[in-house]
């Protein structure tokens, strides 16, 4: 067994075959051992610094992330994230999103009232952007269906046309290798592909803090925390740590030590391990005369007219989702070619 391999049989062993971590991923072991440790030292009155975890975890996202640390923000969620750049725009500005993206990245622009935001098919965004275009927010892969967006035309077509990108990695970050540099905005909700508890979020902002106001800003927002607790906060962080959301301690303690084990098994082996088990799902699929939505290289799988099988395939022990009708199998470190025979042999 190679040593992927017996890090990953280390820290995870499900007790079903688990195809779902779109929805949520599994917790490694180490990341239960320092939950567990951290709830008891809060129970008996003695605490840790949760604060080091917090940034411990920071710094670990912008390496898997590619950026300075300096560019990373801490929080919990990607919807508040989306309506802090949303609230950075001038009225009237024009936003360019996919159809049928996730709602935690789009609704927030949506809920502004003053913006004009259009939406159009995923394989034409980067062609859609136009000299009228403030902002394209996009996720790289789709949540739905697996699909990844063409983030390197998107890129490029954002450039040329003077418009900011913000690209939510959330069903991307920790499989697909990812170059945050490239965009203004990348927004990361922590809790599928790179095993952290809920409560984890990232937002990675230009060098320039790209002009945003931290309308949330608390306390924990300040150059020095500790002495921004009363009044007004009279110094923020000169880093994107401006925009962090108090943080969920205890989440960022178990995050730390997910994080690490991301960047202990890399993220190219992960890729390559995941996107091989969804093209054997993808070969078998074909043979039961089942065709997914198209999404070459992409560890999520979308098979029309087969979600009413997922409570069936629940009894079963095969945990997978129902999205709009569409099963969808996201295959992950802790899954083997067995599991995906397993699912062909029950569809």
């Amino acid at each position: 067994m190679d040593s992927f391999d017996s890090l990953v049989r280390a820290e995870f062993a499900p007790k079903t075959t688990y195809l779902n971590t779109a929805g949520l991923g599994l917790l490694p072991a180490r990341t239960v051992v320092a939950l567990r440790d951290a709830a008891a030292s809060m129970a008996a009155g003695q605490p840790s610094d949760m604060f080091a975890d917090v940034e411990a975890s920071r710094a670990a996202f912008a390496r898997i992330a590619g950026v300075p640390v300096a560019r990373v923000a801490a929080g919990a969620s990607v919807a508040v994230y989306s309506g802090l750049i949303a609230a950075s725009l001038p009225a009237g500005a024009e936003v360019l999103t996919a159809e049928g993206d996730f709602s935690s990245l789009v609704n927030p622009l949506h809920m502004r009232g003053d913006l004009k935001v259009r939406a159009v098919p995923l394989e034409r965004i980067a062609e859609s952007v136009g000299p009228d275009t403030a902002l394209v927010a996009v996720s790289s892969v789709q949540s739905a269906d697996g699909r990844i967006a063409d983030l390197a035309a998107l890129r490029d077509a954002a450039r040329a046309h003077g418009a900011r990108t913000l690209v939510d990695a959330s069903q991307s970050a920790g499989w697909l290798p990812l170059a945050a540099g490239d965009f203004d905005y990348v927004a990361v909700v922590a809790y599928k592909w790179v095993f952290c508890p809920r409560g984890v979020a990232f937002l990675v902002v230009p060098e320039d803090l790209g002009g945003l106001t931290p309308l949330f800003a608390g306390w924990a927002a300040g150059e020095r925390p500790w002495d921004s607790t009363y009044g007004p906060v009279t110094e923020l962080a000169r880093s994107a740590r401006r925009f962090d959301e108090s943080p969920a301690l205890l989440s960022y303690t178990g995050a730390r030590h997910s994080l690490a084990l991301v960047e202990e098994l890399g993220v190219d082996a992960v890729h390559a391990h995941d996107v091989a088990l969804a093209d054997r799902f993808r070969a078998g699929l074909a043979s039961l005369g089942h065709e997914p939505v198209p999404a070459p290289g992409s560890a999520i799988v979308s098979v029309p007219g087969l979600g009413h099988r997922q409570e069936e395939l629940g009894r079963a022990g095969i945990q997978v989702s129902d999205r709009a009708g569409n099963l969808r199998a996201a295959f992950h470190v802790y899954n083997t070619a067995q599991d995906v025979d397993r699912l062909l042999d029950a569809l």
